[in-house]
């Protein structure tokens, strides 16, 4: 068996913890970080279970699509609600740890399941990794962005604000595993533009929601 899905789980790990630690540069005394790694690790266990039940429902199409945005963007809500975590500045830091494990799943799950079919093609599972990094900034952004919902009493509005824009990676993702047995350049395409996707969205997030947990009270949105 290829050594690259048999690895695959710290492809998507490594590089969610990697982000965390650059994105915490400022906010430190923002968090515990005992409480930052529980989040980190329930995200990647959400993930899998995540992943595990959104494979029966990949061939709905459509409806898949708005099931998957709603049943990912719900899974860290529910966390993210609980009443510990409420009205505290830290829980979009918790949002973050937790939206970054919960994305790093999704990582050795995809190349799991594509190797099956396509007997370890090392260049299409290497292409699936890249694009999954997407994905990775992507839950992580949307993880801030539900934590600072939670923290500034605005969670309706974070959190169907995250399922609409997930929707188009959703789709990215989709068709870069249906081309899977396709042209090696279209797949590169649809990878490249799902990590480009995810850098957007976590760049904007990072750079106009997460800095407001340093601001006064009267800042909340």
């Amino acid at each position: 068996m290829n050594a690259l899905p048999q690895a695959s789980l710290f492809l998507g790990i490594i590089p969610a913890l990697f982000i965390m630690f650059i994105s915490l540069k400022g906010y430190e005394g923002y968090y515990k970080d005992k409480t930052m790694f529980i989040t980190f690790i329930a995200g990647i266990i959400m993930g899998f279970i995540a992943a595990f039940v959104q494979s029966f429902f990949i061939n709905l199409v459509v409806i898949s699509t708005v099931l998957l945005a709603v049943f990912n963007q719900l899974f860290k809500t529910i966390v993210l609600n609980i009443g510990r975590f409420q009205k505290k500045k830290e829980t979009t830091i918790y949002g973050l740890s937790l939206g970054l494990g919960f994305g790093s799943s999704f990582t050795p799950f995809m190349i799991i399941a594509v190797s099956s079919l396509i007997s370890n093609d090392v260049y299409v599972l290497s292409i699936i990794a890249l694009g999954s990094l997407g994905i990775i900034f992507f839950q992580g952004a949307t993880g801030a962005y539900i934590g600072f919902g939670v923290y500034s009493g605005s969670l309706v509005k974070k959190l169907i604000s995250s399922v609409l824009i997930e929707l188009p990676l959703i789709i990215i993702i989709g068709l870069m595993l249906f081309y899977t047995s396709e042209s090696i350049r279209i797949q590169i395409v649809f990878a490249i533009s799902a990590v480009i996707y995810g850098i957007i969205v976590f760049g904007y997030i990072q750079k106009n929601v997460v800095p407001l947990i340093k601001n006064n009270e009267k800042n909340k949105k």
